[in-house]
């Protein structure tokens, strides 16, 4: 059993068995120039920055990739460079999920184990209410820009 405790009084108590490792959702990625859908499920990852598609899932999926005009360095979690190299690619999709749509740009990066990961750019514009015990996000307080389905 995990308990936080502050000034020796127990706040929560959570069995290791309550706490998830990973929190996904399913979301709907649309090709803006065929409007075809795909339905995946992208992992919530608040340690990343920016949004990224697997290089491999794309491809496979005939996503047309856009060239960078500079390729990004982007640094795994233990500080190293990334071993599949720079970002040089990126796809405008539309993003579907619950109610929320929004069109977007979305890095393409090699060598992830998700099709798709929603980092902390994406968490903080749409400030879901996310829920880490049952792993649920709720799009309860996206900005206007995002409009409804």
């Amino acid at each position: 059993m995990l308990a936080r405790v502050i000034n020796n009084t127990s706040m929560h108590n959570l069995d290791k068995e309550d706490l998830l490792r990973e929190v996904t959702v399913k979301i709907e990625l649309e090709r803006i120039y065929t409007q075809e859908g795909i339905t995946v499920e992208a992992l919530l990852d608040s340690g990343a920055t920016v949004l990224v598609i697997s290089s491999e899932f794309a491809r496979k999926q005939g996503f047309k990739l856009k060239k960078l005009d500079r390729p990004m360095y982007v640094r795994n979690v233990d500080g190293l460079l990334n071993k599949k190299g720079p970002i040089k690619h990126t796809e405008e999709v539309n993003i579907y999920y619950q109610e929320h749509r929004e069109r977007t740009e979305i890095d393409v990066i090699g060598g992830q184990k998700w099709k798709v990961i929603l980092g902390m750019l994406w968490l903080a514009c749409h400030n879901s209410e996310i829920d880490w015990r049952i792993g649920e996000a709720k799009m309860t307080r996206c900005p206007e820009k995002c409009g409804k389905q």
